[in-house]
């Protein structure tokens, strides 16, 4: 038996395909997702719970309470939906998914991991989190300050024993992946051992697939001369 992992956001894309995965290694795994899980497996338990809802942080902490220590835990919630400027309501619940969810998750999960002086936290952010974005400002942002806070977590737990990951993807073919042109898609069993990478060597920043760096930067780049000229 590996150990035990916790999963947010899990019941389908690459949270579901990293579910699989560990299964089969012989971790034992507790879900917390929006939806219901497709997975049965004696090591697998699967609670239905959204990480925007009020009610979210209850039943974390009756899971964490409940349950033996996690050696593990993978936030792979996310939603992201286009600028629409006549209907902005739903740009906070990007923030409430993407940002906050993952820091309620962590305010709750990394104390007991410091507790016991060992423990791996892992994020799924995107390379969006360098880029400015006219089409998507909610969704770039949210993941700016996802990935700013899980690597400053990194530097405050460096001599805990509790090690953070920040998973940045390109375009995963998923349900969030938006927009007409996709560059180097990946499919969701690829970026899963990308993350099974990540478990194993515990980096703080891990980019996939490496070749996007260069062109987001020059993205990024022309961007912000579109802004300054």
């Amino acid at each position: 038996m590996k150990g035990k992992a916790l999963l947010i956001g899990n019941s389908d894309g690459i949270g579901l395909a990293t579910t699989t995965e560990l299964l089969k290694q012989e971790w034992k795994v507790v879900g917390i997702s929006k939806s219901v899980s497709p997975i049965e497996n004696p090591s697998y338990e699967h609670i239905v719970a959204k990480v925007q809802d009020e009610e979210y942080l209850a039943v974390l902490k009756s899971v964490l309470e409940k349950s033996e220590p996690f050696d593990l835990c993978v936030f792979c919630a996310g939603i992201g939906e286009m600028l629409d400027l006549s209907n902005m309501e739903g740009e906070a619940q990007i923030f409430n998914v993407n940002l906050l969810g993952m820091v309620k998750t962590a305010s709750c999960v990394i104390p007991l991991m410091v507790k016991r002086g060992k423990g791996h936290f892992v994020g799924l952010s995107s390379v969006a989190d360098e880029l400015l974005s006219p089409e998507a400002p909610s969704y770039h942002a949210s993941k700016a300050g996802f990935s700013n806070y899980l690597e400053g977590l990194a530097l405050a737990l460096k001599s805990k024993g509790v090690y953070v990951s920040n998973v940045r993807f390109g375009f995963v073919d998923t349900k969030m992946a938006k927009g007409d042109v996709k560059p180097f898609m990946m499919g969701v069993e690829r970026a899963a051992q990308h993350v099974l990478s990540c478990i194993e060597k515990k980096p703080v920043r891990y980019t996939a697939p490496w070749i996007v760096i260069p062109l987001v930067r020059f993205r990024s780049w022309m961007l912000r001369l579109r802004i300054l000229y």
